[in-house]
């Protein structure tokens, strides 16, 4: 009978491969067929949704972002979270999008002790393995890649009212509202007064502008509250003695724009029995949706193997990137919150008398609402102009990254074999930026204009040197490893500013600027240390063991505590190999796993054992301030990893699947403690505090169709996750908060038997009987109560951001060379606070107009609406919109990944043009995404922090051409 031929597979694992069948641990593995299918900058994005345990967020369109990744929760409160990256066997440091997907074969995300143990003080957070493809034997083939396309905005905004009249009408309603209710005016009176107000400053309650016209003698909105008949857009207004007209612009629209994407990779690989050699060349060019926002990566790659001898056998792998970069959102304010917050009234350019947009020396004239050149100030952050800003001002950055690996293997004897790695990478970095003397805030700050000028580099080392030995002895198989493994990182930065520049177009450095702002550098230095071994033993392919134990030294404690033992030891049963299970027809793959091991965590800063001081000038001497107070007792975050599972295929290999539970605690996990301020530091930091991870992963795929021509394939997996904190410390234990022992810090309380993240915060109560907002107090009998002021509110203990389930699932179907595959990820539970909402949900007052209003305002409370939730609409209520569970929301979200479509040229056809593939595809990533209130999306942040502060999130769809010969 045929074999499973998933157990046969050969997994990259730490320091070489393995047998899945051998496999004691808890791994996904992402391979290049499944990268393949998606546009990719940087190949770590292509785990979305692809693996159980694996949770990531990235809901920035910027062409240069990089997504968050978490691998089975948080292991730690203060100490880094990420997981550590190894490309081709040795630790990466050389920039995530510096890796060209194409060159990718496989990404392998180590999950448990078992699998990550031999990486010792920096497995706690997960390992994920970048494998690049490798040299193969046989006849050279080349393949051509091509993709064109572009990206666009996903128009999933607030609802907010963007029409100029209604913003006019609902404005007007929060004036009169005030005017009546709190003035004492008459109906009349209070009609009278809410339109004259609609344009007049700030400060007297109005808007500033005034961009729509009504006839001689008439009010803009009628006492019946709606927009008169007769009103049109567009309206003139003065500045000096010249005349402009104000006419209102799509802030968003202006904005965006439709970004090109462009990829190109070639690669050749072949080779003969002893020699063989993979190169590759790749150019991507892609634009975000706004002006001054692009990424384009030049990238090569070479590897060679050569057997010199029967017994040894060299090799080695190149890699150079270089890459350029564009930002729009270090201009102070962040061009799409601009354009998303404020209202639809205001122009976004200078138009003279006739409405045309003026021009000047440096193109169009941008209003920055600072009555510069009209006599209209902007309540909505005046001084600025971000459209313009982003055209004008300079953010950008330049990098080069080169790394070398060689290999040697020594075979002296059958299943011996002795190997030296040596990996060294050096990134060099560029960075500049300037403000531009012409308009607005930059301008007042910089009148003749700033540059700022940094560069950085880093450079890092790995050796290793392994001792591998397998032997057979009958139905007894034992694999035995034993290694050490050096790594070096050094940084270097440097930066400095000048401002007074002699031409802000022609000389964008620092020799171009007169004046001296600011300068300084900075150094740092990283160094690990480790001896490890591994040992493995199966009988008869059909009982598996492992175990792993690595002493291992990291440079960020005190010599006294630098090493630390971690360990892990895992077993493994193929119970379809047994005889009473084998003849099962249904049953074609059992087995059962289970690992338990330890695992470190050093990524805490350095030199955080030691006290720190700053340099400073004291009257032309030398100086000393305190700048941090060290503990020498400081060691690792140690985790303890316990996995359980089970994997198995049904119904000939038709239904496949892996189940496993996991159990995770973080012991002296690292927090920083609070010193008074008199001691004259921050803090210190201290091991004091543990945490727990426990959960559940399911991943299931299964052909529901599967003949000759037609495959239909369905995959799923999911995660089911709690987070909690189970000690803290009783110096850091300050509150206790509903038997909860522990802190606060910002918008978050960390208590025993919380989750991570946990929201602590006032909570809303309603709306008292005249429609004002009110909050809960603690009585002093211990009851609670309620206040209208926000000030006097209590905080609380509330929801946590943490989802309860998170994965992905997809399907794909084949018929006849046609393909066609979708895939969709996912999170259910938790709560994010929804701060967009609450911002365009917030009353006018005098220090806050201007500003877009979601629609939801018009069901408001008021005497004919008594049972809406929402603050009345009036004028100057202060704190309607403050800081509250109220914006709790739901942080359920939805995504629709990717969609790719292509066709397969039958082989028979292309040989005729001396192709052996031929492919032609269209897809499309980040399609679509759903979410409990259009325009909030909590997708970007595991802390619940959803914002439209981040770059607007895109979609790109392109079509393709792959040709081998």
């Amino acid at each position: 009978e045929e074999e499973s031929a998933a157990l046969n597979e050969v997994m990259v694992t730490a320091f070489g491969e393995q047998k899945r069948s051998a496999f004691t641990g808890s791994a996904a593995v992402i391979d290049s067929k499944k990268l393949e299918k998606k546009q990719l900058t940087n190949v770590l994005s292509g785990l979305q949704g692809e693996a159980a345990g694996v949770q990531m967020v990235n809901n920035s369109g910027d062409p240069t972002a990089t997504p968050e990744i978490r691998i089975r929760g948080f292991s730690s409160i203060s100490a880094g979270k990420d997981p550590l990256i190894i490309v081709d066997g040795s630790p990466y440091d050389g920039g995530w999008n510096n890796i060209n997907p194409a060159d990718v074969a496989s990404v392998t995300v180590l999950k448990d002790a078992a699998s990550a143990a031999l990486y010792g003080a920096r497995g706690a957070n997960g390992i994920i393995m970048v494998t690049t493809k490798k040299a193969q034997s046989g006849d050279a083939t080349i393949t051509v890649d091509t993709k064109w396309g572009g990206t666009t905005r996903i128009k999933r905004d607030y609802e907010t009212i963007n029409d100029v009249g209604q913003y006019y009408e609902t404005y007007y309603k929060a004036l009169y509202n005030y005017a009546v209710n709190s003035q004492n005016m008459s109906n009349y009176e209070a009609h009278a007064w809410a339109n004259s107000t609609l344009g007049t400053p700030t400060n007297e309650g109005g808007l500033g502008y005034m961009a729509m016209s009504v006839p001689a003698g008439e009010y803009l909105i009628g006492d019946n509250g709606r927009l008169n008949p007769n009103a049109t857009h567009g309206n003139h207004t003065t500045g000096g003695n010249n005349t402009y007209t104000i006419m209102p612009d799509n802030w968003l629209d202006e904005a965006s724009r439709t970004g090109l994407r462009q990829e190109y990779n070639i690669n050749i690989n072949g080779g003969n029995g002893k020699a063989q050699f993979y190169g590759s060349l790749g150019y991507l060019n892609t634009q975000g949706i706004c002006n001054k926002s692009d990424f384009e990566r030049y990238s090569a790659r070479l590897k060679a193997n050569y057997q010199a001898k029967d017994w040894f056998r060299v090799g080695g792998n190149v890699s150079f990137t270089h890459a350029n970069s564009n930002y729009t959102t270090g201009s102070g304010n962040n061009l799409f919150y601009f354009a998303q917050q404020i209202a639809p009234i205001y122009p976004v350019y200078i138009r003279d008398a006739n409405g045309s947009i003026m021009t000047d020396k440096n193109g169009k004239v941008y209003d920055y609402g600072d009555a510069a050149i009209i006599d209209n100030d902007r309540p909505y952050q005046p001084k600025y102009n971000p459209l313009q800003d982003a055209e004008l001002n300079t953010y950008d950055g330049h990098e080069n990254q080169f790394t070398i690996n060689g290999f040697a293997d020594v075979t002296p004897i059958e299943g011996l074999k002795i190997t030296l790695n040596g990996t060294a990478t050096v990134q060099n970095r560029k960075f500049s930026s300037t403000s531009n003397p012409f308009y607005g805030y930059s301008a007042n700050t910089y009148p003749n204009g700033y540059v700022y000028q940094g560069k950085d580099e880093t450079y890092s080392y790995n050796f290793q040197q392994l001792i591998n030995y397998k032997k057979d002895f009958g139905l007894h198989h034992m694999e035995l490893l034993l290694g050490h493994e050096n790594y070096r990182m050094n940084y270097d930065y440097l930066w400095g500013s000048r401002r007074d520049m002699v031409s802000y177009f022609d000389n964008q450095t620092l020799a171009g600027a007169i004046t001296i702002d600011d300068n300084n550098s900075q150094r740092q230095d990283y160094n690990t240390e480790g001896y490890f071994f591994r040992g493995q033993y199966d009988y008869s392919e059909k009982y598996f063991g492992s175990v792993s134990v690595r002493r291992d030294a990291s440079s960020r404690f005190h010599p006294d505590h630098r090493w630390g033992t971690f360990f892990s030891f895992g077993g493994a049963w193929i119970m379809t190999k047994e005889e009473w299970l084998s003849k099962t027809d249904w049953l074609n793959t059992l087995k059962l796993k289970a690992s338990f091991g330890q695992v470190g965590n050093d990524n805490i800063g350095d030199f955080l054992y030691m006290n720190t001081y700053k340099i400073v000038n004291s009257d032309g001497n030398v100086g000393l301030i305190t700048n941090t107070i060290g503990n020498e007792n400081i060691t690792w975050e140690t985790l303890n990893n316990f996995n359980i599972g089970v994997e198995f295929e049904l119904f000939k290999s038709r239904l496949r699947g892996n189940i496993e539970y996991f159990n995770k605690k973080t012991t002296d996990m690292l927090c920083f403690v609070a010193a008074p301020k008199s001691a004259g530091y921050s803090g210190t930091y201290d091991n004091i505090g543990d945490m727990l991870n426990t959960g559940v992963e399911v991943e299931l795929s299964g052909d529901v169709i599967k003949t000759r021509d037609f495959t239909w394939t369905i995959g799923a997996n999911a995660t089911l996750y709690k987070n909690r904190i189970t000690k803290i410390a009783e110096q850091l234990a300050t509150k206790n908060l509903e038997d909860h022992p522990g802190y606060s810090s910002g918008s978050y309380y960390y208590g025993e038997g919380l989750p991570l993240y946990t929201w602590y915060m006032p909570k809303y109560a309603g709306l008292t009987e005249d429609g004002r907002s009110q909050w809960y107090v603690n009585n002093n009998d211990g009851t609670l109560g309620t206040t209208t002021n926000y000030s006097d509110a209590d905080y609380y203990v509330c929801d946590d951001p943490n989802p309860w389930m998170y994965g992905g699932f997809s399907t794909s179907l084949s018929y006849k060379g046609f393909d066609l595959s979708v895939s969709f990820t996912y999170s259910l539970g938790g709560k994010a606070y929804d701060n967009g909402y609450s911002y365009v949900m917030t009353n006018p007052v005098q220090s806050n107009t201007g500003y877009a209003i979601h629609k939801d305002v018009l069901n408001a409370w008021s005497a004919d609406n008594q049972t809406s939730n929402i603050p009345r609409w009036q004028y100057n209520d202060q704190n309607t919109s403050a800081f509250s569970d109220r914006f709790l929301t739901d942080a359920s979200s939805l995504s629709l990944s990717n969609i790719n479509l292509g066709y397969t040229f039958n082989k028979a056809l292309i040989s005729k043009w001396k192709l052996s593939n031929l492919r032609i595809y269209v897809t499309a990533e980040n399609v679509y995404y759903w979410t409990k209130r259009k325009g909030f999306d909590p997708r970007g942040s595991f802390s619940g922090e959803a914002s439209t502060s981040t770059y607007s999130p895109s979609r790109t769809i392109s079509g393709g051409l792959t040709v081998s010969f």
